[in-house]
């Protein structure tokens, strides 16, 4: 599998791509072609034109959850795939898989809307949605893990912003829709986070569980450690050092201090838009 990253913070040195806070991955398995989120803008469209990238024939569109830099790519897709659609060009619509609860509308004290602009409704009209909290394999070594069990305390996370139920109460987000990738390398688990506010230890230990595999052989995406608590902080370091993972690309919401801190139990990787790794 072929693992490009389309959005991320940062862009590597000498490559001339947009970035932005937001997370967006194409990942190609043999005749399987995977967009992972995209994005709060269209520079996953643009980023991709650059590396010569189509994505034009995906087959499945994937979203780690319902924040706005995750899917507030949606939109511009929309339009990317109407205007081939405009100008006869091949093109065809991928199947937009997430967690039942991922186009929740997710609200902020005086920020309003943080979820996606886009209900389910008007997303069907463009997309054959797969919805679900439970294990979806993609193809015969890509696993999509729909809701994650969160066992491990000190992943206990706060809640970010609000949602609504029918009568208007506002309930704590605790993000339920978080979820990940996984893809089974000949050497172990590698496993595509978006934000992991569901615990990357949580999400790992899942990964490991659905899989029947115990060796992980990356982790790259979003770990959610910004400013972290120091319990959290020693739990999630403990936990790794324990695993050996053979590498780590810790990117999107993991702050300096805390890869720093990885790196005295990883060995962590540099990300950055245009990185591409091919794992066997």
């Amino acid at each position: 599998m072929k693992l490009t990253v389309l959005v991320d913070n940062n862009t590597l040195i000498d490559r001339y791509f947009l970035a932005e806070p937001g997370l967006s991955f194409l990942l190609e398995d043999s005749d399987t072609r995977v967009l992972f989120d995209t994005g709060y803008s269209d520079i996953f469209l643009k980023n991709a034109w650059k590396m010569g990238l189509s994505l034009s024939d995906l087959d499945y569109l994937v979203l780690s959850h319902g924040h706005l830099d995750h899917t507030w790519g949606l939109e511009p897709l929309i339009r990317f795939f109407t205007e081939a659609g405009i100008e006869r060009l091949p093109c065809r619509s991928p199947v937009l898989v997430a967690h039942p609860l991922a186009f929740e509308s997710k609200k902020c004290e005086g920020i309003g809307e943080i979820g996606s602009l886009l209900t389910p409704k008007k997303l069907s009209e463009h997309f054959r949605l797969q919805l679900s909290s439970i294990p979806l394999w993609l193809s015969e070594r890509l696993v999509f893990l729909g809701e994650i069990p969160r066992n491990f305390a000190f992943e206990a996370g706060a809640a970010v912003g609000y949602v609504q139920d029918n009568e208007g109460n506002k309930i704590p987000d605790l993000l339920p829709d978080d979820t990940a990738l996984v893809y089974r390398a000949e050497a172990g688990l590698v496993i595509i986070t978006g934000c992991s506010h569901s615990g990357i230890c949580n999400i790992i230990e899942y990964a490991k569980e659905v899989c029947g595999d115990s060796r992980v052989l990356d982790i790259i995406g979003g770990f959610h450690l910004l400013e972290p608590s120091e319990e959290r902080m020693h739990g999630t370091l403990e936990y790794l050092k324990k695993l050996d993972p053979a590498c780590v690309h810790a990117c999107h919401c993991t702050d300096l201090n805390s890869k720093i801190e990885l790196s005295k139990v990883c060995r962590i990787k540099e990300v950055g838009v245009g990185l591409q790794i091919e794992y066997l």
